[in-house]
C-alpha cells in the first residue's frame, strides 16, 4: 500500500493520530482513475469521527485507517481540520458523492465494479439503479454477505467469484469498523484493483436511507439528521463519540497531548 500512496503522493492530516488525506472529490477521483489505470492495487477508507474514535481504542484498526491507500475526509470535522492546517482546497469526500463521480468516469473508461455488502437484496437493488442511471457501465456482479464474519467455505467461494469477475473496483458497504477490517484482509486475496468501504452509502444511494439536506451536511450536523433517523441504533455512537473527539482535539490542537500516525 505505501508504494502506491508514494506514487500518488498525498499529503495527510494527523487527527488523533489517523491520517486523513488531504483530498476533494476531484482529487480523489483522479487518484482512484491512476490506480486502476496501472492497476495498483489498494483500499481506500472513508473516514469521519466515527472511524478515528474507534481508532483510539484499537491500534490495530489504527493501523488498517493508516495503511489505506486514500483515506478520505467523511465529515466536516476532517475537512475544518485540514483547512486549519492550511490546505485550504480540502474538502469532504462523501461515500455517495464519490461513487457517483467514480461511475460516471467510469462510463468513458470501461473500469468494472462489483458490490458488497448492505443487508438482504440492497446490493442487487444498487447494481440495478447504478445500471438504470449509467448506460454502460460495466457492473459485473454482486453479494450480500451474512451479518457475520465468512466461514472458510463462504470465503473461498467469494474468492473464487472475484477470480471469475475479476472487477476492477469492489466497493463494500459494510459499518465501521467491520468494513475496513474486511477490505485490508481481503484485499490482498481477491482478483481486484481497489476495495472502497462507502458504510450507509448503498441504503442512501438505494432510497433505503435518507440523506441529510446539503445544507445540514455542510453545516456539521448530519450526525444529529442521522441520529433523528435511527435514534436506537446511532445514540451510543453519536452522543458519547462527539464530545470525546471535541476534547481530544482540543488535546491535540494545544499540544496537551501528541498523536503519531503509526
Amino acid at each position: 500500500m505505501l508504494r502506491l500512496q508514494q506514487r500518488v503522493k498525498i499529503e495527510r492530516v494527523n487527527v488523533l493520530g489517523v491520517g486523513i488525506s488531504v483530498l476533494n472529490l476531484k482529487t480523489a477521483v483522479a487518484a482512484i482513475e491512476e490506480a486502476v489505470k496501472n492497476r495498483a492495487k489498494g483500499y481506500i477508507c472513508v473516514t469521519g469521527v466515527h472511524g478515528v474514535m474507534e481508532a483510539q481504542e484499537s491500534p490495530a484498526f489504527r493501523r488498517v485507517l493508516n495503511s489505506a491507500f486514500l483515506n478520505t475526509p467523511d465529515g466536516m470535522p476532517m475537512v475544518w481540520l485540514g483547512k486549519l492546517r492550511g490546505h485550504g482546497t480540502m474538502s469532504r469526500v462523501y461515500g455517495p458523492d464519490l461513487m457517483q463521480d467514480v461511475f460516471e468516469w467510469s462510463r468513458q473508461s470501461g473500469c468494472s465494479h462489483f458490490f458488497y455488502g448492505g443487508q438482504a437484496g440492497v446490493a442487487g437493488e444498487l447494481k440495478a439503479k447504478v445500471e438504470a442511471g449509467y448506460p454502460g457501465i460495466a457492473v459485473r456482479g454482486f453479494h450480500s454477505p451474512p451479518f457475520r464474519p465468512l466461514n472458510e467455505e463462504e470465503a473461498a467461494a467469494f474468492t473464487a467469484e472475484i477470480d471469475r469477475l475479476r472487477p476492477d473496483i469492489i466497493w463494500v458497504g459494510l459499518s465501521t469498523p467491520k468494513q475496513e477490517k474486511f477490505i485490508a484482509e481481503y484485499l490482498p486475496k481477491l482478483n481486484t484493483t481497489l476495495m472502497i468501504g462507502v458504510g450507509a452509502a448503498f441504503d442512501f444511494y438505494t432510497g433505503r436511507t435518507r440523506q441529510a439536506p446539503r445544507w445540514i451536511q455542510r453545516s456539521g450536523f448530519e450526525w444529529l439528521y442521522r441520529l433523528c433517523q435511527e435514534p436506537r441504533r446511532l445514540w451510543k455512537r453519536y452522543l458519547k463519540n462527539n464530545p470525546v473527539f471535541v476534547l481530544k482535539i482540543i488535546g491535540q490542537l494545544t499540544g496537551l497531548k501528541r498523536y503519531s500516525i503509526d
